[in-house]
């Protein structure tokens, strides 16, 4: 495929980026009404899911040619499969996508720019069907909510009892849907080791019309059952023989919980810190837990961070900054964030400030979502979604 033309051609279609996607979405359920079930209903998740797609697409065209896509759209390959996407549905979503970006490019899509879609398209949708054909795993994971555990008004701790085994590594998350709000997915990271009794803890944070979000924590009840998709994310433990810092803010403690409930069975050689970042005290819902972790193993130290009683949350994260400037060793230590985007891009920017080797900062970043919540819904025209920030506006800012 020729990266130049697809990035110079994007860089034109970027700047009718709403016209583009709204373009897409409506071409694709014209000549495929059939698909449209298959979307949110409400026109606030398709807001969110236009922004999404539009997000990641800028994402895979300005990491084409990285080697680390390849891998990713396997994973996206056999994580499709829960849609039951099926290689018709591939046909439809490119021929509206080249519809689309022909539309938004006006007299800049010419015979060879097209060629290069064509091709570029043609393989991206060839390795996701080729891993989703070749995957021995189920679609989904039908799973038992088996405890709900409410901590204050907006997070729960849900445990689940997949009815067949999740595999998964300590760190890594899955997309979740409830037949309470259909055909929506948000994705959760996973807050515990792997145990015997193959049950997983999600840690729920209720968004502010979330509508998710907010059935996990307010309606969902044991006896339930959710859907699992399969296990993601790269920022999993690396057992160097080397220091490390976790940092997490939020329910990001919950990648960092399971990551440390693995060092647990083979305590590390080296001192590892724990920087626990929250808006307000009530939202470090699992302190007693964090306690007993640092007294009960030697080489674990715990900060809190938390604003001032009173102050705004920002400063929560100004309080971080003076906090970890105070530490030193940056360089030679394997640093894991785990927060909400801003915070995880703001953070990482401060550690390299402070000598952090960029190689050894490991996060997993989720697009921001416009809107007051982001639920994240995913569908069949999501086929680029990839985690890390977009490059373009976010229309309705981080919430």
């Amino acid at each position: 495929m020729d990266v130049k033309i697809l990035k110079s051609s994007f860089a034109v279609v970027e700047r009718r980026a709403e016209h583009a996607v709204k373009y897409f979405y409506t071409h694709l359920f014209w000549h495929n009404p059939g698909i449209r079930d298959l979307f949110p209903a409400a026109a606030r998740d398709m807001e969110r899911q236009r922004d999404r797609l539009f997000a990641a697409l800028t994402h895979v065209i300005a990491h084409i040619d990285d080697e680390g896509l390849i891998p990713y759209l396997r994973d996206l390959g056999r994580d499709h499969r829960k849609f039951l996407a099926a290689p018709e549905h591939y046909d439809a979503v490119g021929a509206s996508l080249l519809a689309a970006l022909a539309q938004a490019s006006g007299p800049a899509w010419t015979p060879i720019v097209e060629k290069a879609w064509s091709e570029a398209y043609r393989a991206i949708a060839d390795v996701m069907t080729a891993a989703a054909a070749a995957s021995q795993d189920p679609p989904w994971w039908d799973a038992e909510v088996v405890r709900h555990l409410r901590y204050g008004t907006d997070i729960a701790v849900l445990t689940l009892r997949p009815h067949l085994p999740l595999p998964y590594l300590p760190g890594q998350y899955v997309s979740v849907s409830s037949a309470r709000v259909p055909t929506t997915w948000r994705t959760y990271s996973l807050g515990n080791a792997p145990r015997a009794d193959h049950t997983v803890d999600l840690h729920v944070s209720r968004i502010d019309g979330g509508r998710l979000s907010t059935a996990l924590v307010e309606d969902v009840a044991p006896g339930e059952v959710l859907r699992l998709g399969a296990a993601g994310g790269r920022a999993v433990l690396r057992r160097a023989d080397r220091p490390a810092t976790f940092i997490a803010a939020g329910t990001g403690w919950a990648p960092v919980r399971a990551m440390l409930e693995e060092l647990m069975t083979r305590p590390p050689e080296h001192d590892v810190r724990l920087f626990v970042v929250a808006r307000d005290g009530a939202h470090l819902y699992d302190r007693p837990l964090i306690d007993a972790y640092e007294a009960a193993h030697p080489w674990l130290a715990v900060t809190y961070i938390t604003p001032a009683p009173g102050r705004h949350r920002n400063e929560a994260t100004a309080r971080l900054a003076t906090a970890l400037g105070h530490r030193g060793l940056w360089p030679d230590q394997d640093v894991y964030l785990s927060g909400p985007p801003q915070f995880v891009g703001e953070t990482t920017g401060l550690l390299q400030g402070l000598g952090a080797q960029p190689a050894r900062i490991f996060h997993d970043a989720v697009p921001a979502v416009s809107g007051p919540g982001h639920d994240r819904p995913v569908g069949f025209g999501e086929w680029f979604l990839n985690r890390p920030d977009p490059h373009w506006h976010d229309p309705g800012g981080r919430t």
